[in-house]
């Protein structure tokens, strides 16, 4: 009886050990198929996308991709990198370089991705083939990247048979090798710099072309800012001021810098920003004029200043700003204020030409985006008297009164006047009306009504007002208390000429104005990085 009760277990084991492995085999032949099918869909995909059996394996990995947050740890010194406007020089022509700059536009299709890759205003186009060092997934990641991230890349300067209209840097382009991602920009971005590019006064009947309006590119200026015009502009602001400083030195010019902060406003009025100073108020000074005068007064002689200037004027117009960097001079002479006007005209004359010498790229790279006439000047400056110019307006049909000043439409007028009839932008408007001039101004000696003030004009708007300062302490006295001003408030800048002064004269310049007007823009919002008005406050 035992044994037949172990001979059925045994048979019993032997038939569940048979399902068991049955089983198994089926699970195992269901695992397989699964396996088979899934690798066949794999390779259809691949097909489908014109892969090789071969793209699973990235030979790419490690060539591309990003950098992660550079927080100098590594100098990477075996990285030698080329400015994309060097890169069609001779010695880098079938050479691998490292370039780094911003993504203009990219086009990934299938096996290749076409870059544009910009560098400030140069701009080089690159491109990436799937090949034995390139892989498929390479190309696709470099296709992704966004609109304006920085990126490094390492590439061959290839030349190219046909120019490349699109690019600045037409006759070779770049074939990349390598590719990291140093800067992501996000995918989506308020305003495209194509369009913020765009010809303004191009002709469009359709209205195709997408513009971009001021206010949305003030609320995003630091993406404005990257278009090829602007580059251009505050370049061409850079080297008005390295020209005024520049031409100033060589005749004997000293630069100084003022205070920001004053006890009393510097030009008279209420146009003055007051700000808190510890138990007392204080404010922002509208020109550095008491100071260029009370350094004139040390013996000085020559001096000039660069710097911000304040004015609470609540004008919303093209060319007015709450502040602005001021080009101040001022100048000892020995018998006669012209002495000083000649200095000054002959330095805008300096300038242009300095600008037309200099900046002949620049220019014209403005010239593509807002179209103007070339800048017009003469040698020696036409200078003209004041009555001179309210004649020439009153022929032309205007009424204006002798001591009257020049409203802005009179100003532009005279200015068309004058070129219609000189053939120049720029000239001197002299012996303004005392009347409407500042306290410090010395009277004509000659007739009471004018004074020996001057305005110079380019394009028909005054982008300088100057004139021979009261250097005699009482007439100084006597001409502040006929503008009502506070002796008190003054009694420092009074007290100077107290010493002894030489007779001087000088004036201020809008360096943004200058720009604007040089360039035949039309508002100076163009030329002022960040600008302040009396509506923005930011960015």
């Amino acid at each position: 009886m035992v044994a037949d009760k172990e001979n059925v277990a045994t048979a019993s084991s032997a038939v569940e050990g048979e399902a068991t492995s049955k089983k198994a085999a089926k699970k195992q032949a269901k695992e397989a198929l699964k396996a088979a099918k899934k690798a066949e869909s794999k390779a259809a995909n691949m097909a489908a996308n014109g892969e090789e059996a071969g793209d699973a394996v990235d030979v790419s990995a490690g060539r591309y991709g990003s950098t992660g947050l550079i927080q100098s740890k590594e100098k990477f010194e075996e990285r030698k990198f080329v400015s994309v406007n060097e890169l069609s020089q001779p010695e880098y022509r079938d050479q691998v370089v490292w370039v780094r700059g911003r993504v203009h536009t990219s086009r990934a299709k299938g096996k290749q991705c076409f870059l544009v890759l910009r560098q400030q205003s140069s701009t080089v186009q690159c491109i990436l083939a799937v090949n034995e060092r390139v892989s498929k997934q390479m190309v696709k990641f470099s296709g992704n990247v966004s609109k304006e991230s920085i990126i490094d890349v390492q590439a061959k300067v290839v030349t190219v048979p046909n120019k490349i209209e699109s690019c600045t840097e037409q006759t070779i382009e770049l074939c990349i090798e390598q590719l990291f991602v140093v800067s992501l920009a996000k995918p989506q971005l308020p305003l495209q710099i194509e369009d913020a590019s765009r010809p303004e006064n191009a002709d469009d009947p359709e209205g195709l072309n997408i513009r971009v309006n001021q206010d949305t590119r003030l609320d995003n200026r630091i993406l404005d800012l990257r278009t090829p015009a602007n580059q251009a502009i505050f370049r061409l602001e850079a080297g008005v001021c390295r020209l005024f400083r520049d031409i100033l030195t060589a005749k004997g010019f000293t630069e100084i810098h003022t205070p920001k902060i004053i006890s009393a406003a510097s030009e008279g009025g209420a146009n003055v920003f007051t700000v808190s100073y510890f138990k007392e108020s204080a404010y922002l000074a509208q020109s550095p004029q008491l100071y260029k005068q009370m350094a004139i007064a040390a013996d000085f002689d020559k001096v000039y200043t660069v710097g911000a200037v304040f004015r609470a004027e609540d004008s919303n117009t093209h060319r007015h700003l709450t502040e602005f960097v001021g080009l101040d001079l001022e100048m000892a002479f020995k018998y006669h204020y012209h002495e000083v006007l000649h200095t000054i005209a002959d330095t805008f004359t300096g300038i242009f030409k300095g600008l037309r010498d200099n900046y002949s790229r620049e220019i014209e790279a403005v010239n593509q985006q807002f179209k103007a006439e070339p800048f017009k000047f003469l040698e020696p400056p036409l200078i003209l008297e004041f009555a001179e110019g309210v004649k020439m307006l009153r022929e032309a049909g205007i009424e204006t009164g002798d001591e009257e000043d020049l409203s802005t439409p009179n100003e532009k007028l005279l200015g068309r006047l004058v070129k219609a009839k000189y053939d120049t932008d720029f000239y001197v408007l002299d012996k303004f009306p005392l009347a409407i001039r500042p306290f410090y101004t010395m009277p004509d000696p000659n007739n009471p009504i004018y004074s020996n003030s001057y305005d110079m004009f380019m394009r028909g708007e005054e982008i300088i007002s100057g004139a021979q300062r009261i250097h005699d302490p009482d007439f100084l006295v006597e001409r502040a208390k006929h503008h009502g001003i506070d002796i008190t408030k003054i009694a420092a800048y009074i007290e100077s000429f107290r010493f002894g002064c030489p007779p001087h004269a000088g004036g201020g310049i809008g360096m943004e104005r200058v720009v604007m007007l040089y360039l035949g823009l039309d508002n100076i919002r163009k030329t002022s990085m960040f600008p302040r008005d009396p509506k923005r406050l930011t960015p």
